[in-house]
């Protein structure tokens, strides 16, 4: 049995970092916003990627220094927006002479130094791999090196956070509830979808609709009555591994390979490394991908390739692959692929449809923005634009300045641990309170499931941030499912499955 709602303005398909950044936008000006997903918000490639806010380095070897200049404007404003899921990291670069010369890196560097009009981040030095302490997990043979600055980013909560912000600005947002059709009818948008919880029935009319399905906004514009577009993605695939984090000290490296690519070996969650990525062409389904054991042996010899300590088979903890929606531009080789992104407004009908190609984390904000500039014939009493100091939830701190808050966290809960107080403060900001509501006690948190997952979370989770499934929870809202045992995650299955929440989710 399908519902009926009344006008609304923007129908956005996709719940990954551009569905949710141009519904938070567009509800922010003032429009009538209704999201949907057909899985969970961020499980396609926004939850798999580098987890970096930056410019990107290596992208200046195809002369794109737009994008290069756009996405370190936007790193800045990302990290004053969020401070508590994006942070600075200093990223060592040793000098391989078989690779690239040592003047180019240092041009480049130098050139992604003063190109985006760096604030807060300190700029590049030059290192003595031989004597600065960076240097000592290298290999003898790298002598020099560079380092330099970027950010990280929890890229799944970025999207979280983009879809509560469009929610508390009057959005709707609807997970697990895929576009099963969308029609032009007599100048506007007659769009259907259904629950794949319940099965339910919802038909929407709107004015217009935004295809941000990365990976599918080909498969959306198929299956739109009477659309059509010239342009289209390619699909490369990237992979990462997880392993346990080697070297002392919080900065991250960047390694040459043979092959020109760039290795990134990033510190992740506390005791961990993050290593990636794969660049390769993909042609299968992308709910499919997974990492090949080619491209793990790859990651592994490249950062055997740099370090004394070598990584073996058995010291990868976990591995994830994710389909990088790009937008074809005819090259051959997936790494010159631009990660640019792309409009296509088809306003047949008097019924608008806006096509989103390509696209990377760093920039979603500023094309949710400009994307709205594209309808702005389409709204004209639309509000202006707003994002670009607006804070994030929970990233409403005084000067963006996450060490202060944290102090501040501890002193308001002097009986959190401090691994307990870390994680609640990086994850949800100045929502902590929301999350503990008034817990004096670790008993007053609920039940304890291990790690620094207590019964709170798991319920703020699902009351405030569409978490429907264990898999929502532990993979994606938060990073859990690497600090439980095995035992401890079929536990916590067990008794969510059982709980209360599992019926309301």
């Amino acid at each position: 049995m399908s519902q009926d709602q009344d006008m609304i303005d923007l129908f956005v398909i996709g719940g990954g970092i551009n569905g949710a950044g141009v519904a938070r936008d567009a509800a922010g000006r003032g429009l009538k916003v209704v999201l949907c997903e057909k899985d969970d918000l961020a499980q396609g490639t926004s939850s798999r990627s580098g987890k970096l806010v930056h410019g990107g380095l290596r992208y200046l070897e195809y002369y794109e220094f737009r994008l290069v200049r756009e996405a370190l404007i936007e790193r800045e404003v990302l990290m004053n927006a969020a401070p508590h899921i994006i942070w600075p990291m200093r990223f060592v670069l040793p000098h391989s002479p078989q690779d690239r010369p040592a003047w180019l890196v240092r041009l480049g560097l130098f050139l992604y130094d003063h190109l985006g009009g760096r604030q807060k981040l300190p700029g590049t030095r030059t290192l003595d791999l031989r004597r600065d302490p960076e240097g000592a997990p290298l290999l003898d043979q790298y002598a020099k090196g560079f380092e330099y600055s970027d950010c990280w980013v929890d890229d799944a909560r970025l999207v979280v956070l983009n879809a509560v912000d469009a929610a508390e600005r009057g959005a709707e947002v609807l997970t697990r509830s895929p576009c099963i059709a969308a029609r032009r009818e007599n100048g506007a948008w007659t769009v259907e979808t259904r629950s794949e919880i319940t099965g339910a029935l919802r038909r929407f009319r709107a004015r217009c609709v935004v295809n941000c399905a990365g990976p599918w906004v080909s498969d959306v514009i198929g299956r739109v009555a009477g659309s059509q577009s010239s342009r289209n993605v390619r699909l490369v695939k990237g992979s990462h591994i997880i392993v346990p984090k080697w070297w002392a000290g919080a900065n991250a490296y960047l390694v040459q390979n043979h092959d020109k690519r760039v290795i990134f070996i990033n510190p992740y969650e506390g005791d961990k490394a993050l290593i990636g990525t794969t660049d390769i062409a993909y042609e299968g389904r992308a709910e499919d991908v997974t990492a090949d054991e080619s491209e793990i042996e790859y990651l592994l010899a490249a950062v055997n390739r740099y370090f004394k300590q070598k990584l073996r088979r058995d010291d990868v903890l976990h591995s994830f692959s994710g389909v990088r929606p790009l937008f074809d531009d005819g090259k051959g080789n997936p790494s010159a692929v631009t990660r640019d992104y792309v409009f296509d407004l088809d306003q047949a009908g008097g019924a608008p449809l806006l096509n989103v190609f390509g696209g990377k984390i760093t920039t979603f904000r500023e094309l949710a923005e400009r994307g709205m500039h594209r309808l702005r014939e389409v709204f004209p009493a639309m509000g202006p634009d707003w994002t670009e100091n607006a804070p994030l939830p929970g990233g409403d701190m005084a000067n963006a300045d996450y060490e202060s808050y944290a102090e501040l966290l501890r002193e308001l809960n002097p009986w959190m641990p401090r691994g307990l107080l870390h994680h609640y403060g990086r994850l949800y900001g100045t929502r902590t309170r929301d999350v503990v509501a008034g817990a004096l006690s670790l008993s007053d948190l609920g039940r304890h499931f291990g790690g620094t997952l207590y019964e709170a979370e798991v319920r703020y989770l699902v009351a405030r941030e569409w978490a429907q499934t264990p898999e929502d929870i532990l993979y994606r809202r938060t990073k859990h499912y690497l600090h439980l045992t095995e035992d401890q995650r079929r536990a916590f299955a067990e008794w969510f499955a059982g709980s209360d929440l599992a019926q309301a989710a």
